[in-house]
């Protein structure tokens, strides 16, 4: 399929490429920023276009990948004589913004995305929805060229699916960050904690999270945790995030 993207940020980088590698020519690239399009269609080989208006009629697919604010603002620019099924990536954002095309549908990576790393679309669970039986067919022997991992999720599992992402990933590595920067004040190395995080992470993929917590909560440890708050004095926002996290894994443990 003849392709055109809307978005220049990590999952347009990564996606484009994996695209390219399957044998789906990606042809134009725009960006509300205009050197970000730019730069993404030089290293790609596609043309940049200062404009959604300027999309090619020769375009088959056209992927929105942007802001999740932004998909229904920049889907109302495709212009009406595109017959090409608009898709966009976005776990939290329904289907329905695409409302308007003849045949549109969500095409979303269930992985997180760095610029700089590099991420095998094999590995990635790809979640689909379409607006019509033709259009599911066509993106899913898309996506069965990308990953071996496709699976038809419609808006609301997307959402769920997306706040668990966030839970075990964005929030994740934010209190990587805040171990972090614990350690900086003690003039201690985050690698101390590598080996931990590592144990931690294996766990999780081979048992159900649930059944490996633990940790002075689950222990209902509590001298242990006063001990802990007392340590963050410094820090009531950490403290109050502390009581909070102990307290749902007392709940749930």
């Amino acid at each position: 399929m003849k392709i055109a993207l809307l978005g220049a940020g990590n999952v347009a980088t990564h996606l484009s490429k994996a695209l390219i590698k399957k044998g789906h020519p990606v042809i134009q690239v725009w960006s509300n920023t205009r050197q970000n399009a730019v730069d993404l269609a030089l290293a790609i080989g596609a043309d940049s276009i200062a404009s959604v208006l300027d999309l090619s009629l020769d375009a088959e697919l056209v992927i929105i990948a942007v802001k999740d604010d932004a998909i229904e603002e920049v889907a109302k620019q495709i212009p009406a004589t595109s017959k090409a099924i608009v898709v966009h990536t976005s776990g939290s954002t329904a289907m329905a913004v695409l409302r308007g095309r003849t045949h549109y549908g969500v095409l979303y990576p269930l992985q997180t995305f760095s610029k700089a790393v590099d991420v095998d679309f094999d590995d990635v669970p790809l979640f689909l929805e379409a607006s019509d039986p033709n259009t599911e067919i066509k993106l899913s022997e898309l996506a069965s060229q990308l990953s071996a991992r496709v699976q038809l999720a419609d808006s609301a599992q997307r959402l769920i699916l997306h706040v668990a992402a966030v839970f075990a990933c964005n929030f994740t590595n934010h209190f990587y960050s805040i171990g972090e920067h614990l350690l900086k004040q003690q003039n201690l190395d985050f690698n101390l904690l590598r080996p931990l995080i590592a144990e931690t992470a294996e766990k999780a993929l081979k048992y159900a999270p649930s059944s490996v917590q633990t940790g002075p909560a689950v222990r209902l440890d509590v001298q242990t945790m006063n001990k802990h708050l007392e340590a963050l004095t410094g820090h009531p926002d950490l403290q109050e995030l502390y009581r909070s996290v102990s307290q749902n894994i007392v709940k749930n443990c």
